[in-house]
């Protein structure tokens, strides 16, 4: 099958601006490291009517990810194709057809905006409806996520978190995007409306046909909505598998690492385990496997060598030296 979305080779790098401390450094001949490697060489592909899920820990780069799949970001190397046309060109977005929902809806909702505005604004400057519709259509479009189309007058300030990340749903669904990019979208929220916003994308899902890349840093999230899991360490896809496979049978320390670190009713508190270190800054990552540091199973071999992503079972790819090797060198 054709993929929906395909990320093919994509980096990221942003400038760090130069501190004090980094001009009396240059001064003395002393230079550091000035760039942030947010996202490295990843390759994906998203089928249509796939939801892709793509996890990992703050700082991982996966909402930078999220954002050059999105257009808002423009990579430093690569290309992300939509339906096999870049998304961006010339640093400008080519589609409305790819549309995202951040964490932060307050944030993400202009506060001086009354709702109905806002979900209209997209489709009345793309010529998707005519003005004279708009409120008709804003209507229909907040009853679909589950608001009352009365609410439309109403600022953002005037909902409840939960109320308006279902306002930026609408607002993405507004546009009729085939793929949605959802940033953390229940983050933010209270356990029981997380469990709603889940519901209502999930629906939306069946009803819509949607594809989706859906980023978290909770595991336990993710297994509910996605059909694959991709796995972010330091920029990197480190495993992708199908969900069902990445759950039973992780094959990276990192995806063991963080299954293990999800709390579950009936485990007692000693079978805890959280992973052992601190993600390196984006900075100055480690040299060959960036995990190595924070892994029981490295070996020589890892602190000089990056490892590649190779088969491991059916649909699984991991990149890890134990499954190229076949045993630890450690």
């Amino acid at each position: 099958m054709t993929p929906l979305l395909s990320v093919e080779g994509v980096s990221k790098r942003f400038a760090r601006p130069a501190t004090l401390g980094d001009r009396l450094a240059g001064l003395l001949g002393r230079t550091g490291p000035r760039a942030v490697q947010a996202v490295t060489r990843v390759d994906l592909q998203v089928a249509p009517g796939e939801v892709l899920g793509l996890v990992g820990e703050s700082g991982c780069g996966k909402s930078t990810l999220g954002r050059i799949v999105a257009g808002i970001y423009e990579p430093s190397e690569g290309a992300v194709l939509f339906q096999g046309a870049p998304v961006m060109s010339g640093g400008r977005k080519r589609t409305f057809r790819v549309q995202m929902i951040h964490q932060d809806p307050f944030a993400s909702l202009d506060p001086r905006m009354r709702v109905g505005d806002t979900v209209a604004e997209g489709p009345l400057a793309h010529g998707l409806v005519k003005r004279a519709g708009a409120d008709a259509f804003v209507a229909d479009m907040l009853a679909r996520v589950g608001l009352d189309p009365a609410l439309r007058r109403r600022y953002p300030h005037q909902f409840s978190g939960g109320q308006r990340q279902r306002v930026a749903i609408a607002r993405a669904l507004a546009l009729g995007p085939e793929l949605l990019v959802l940033d953390e979208p229940v983050a933010s929220l209270d356990v029981s409306i997380q469990a709603q916003v889940l519901n209502l994308f999930s629906d939306l899902r069946r009803e819509l046909g949607l594809t989706g890349l859906f980023i978290s840093h909770d595991l336990g999230v993710v297994r509910h909505v996605s059909d694959r899991v991709a796995i972010m360490y330091l920029g990197r896809i480190v495993e992708l598998a199908p969900m069902r496979t990445l759950y039973s049978t992780p094959a990276h320390p990192y995806t063991r690492a963080l299954l293990d670190s999800v709390p579950k009713l009936g485990r007692g508190r000693g079978a805890f385990r959280p992973i052992a270190g601190e993600i390196p800054s984006p900075l100055n990552p480690p040299p060959g496997c960036h995990f190595h540091p924070r892994c029981p199973h490295a070996g020589p071999r890892c602190r000089v060598e990056a490892p590649k992503l190779i088969p491991v079972l059916p649909g699984q790819t991991a990149a890890c030296h134990l499954h190229d090797t076949g045993v630890s060198d450690a």
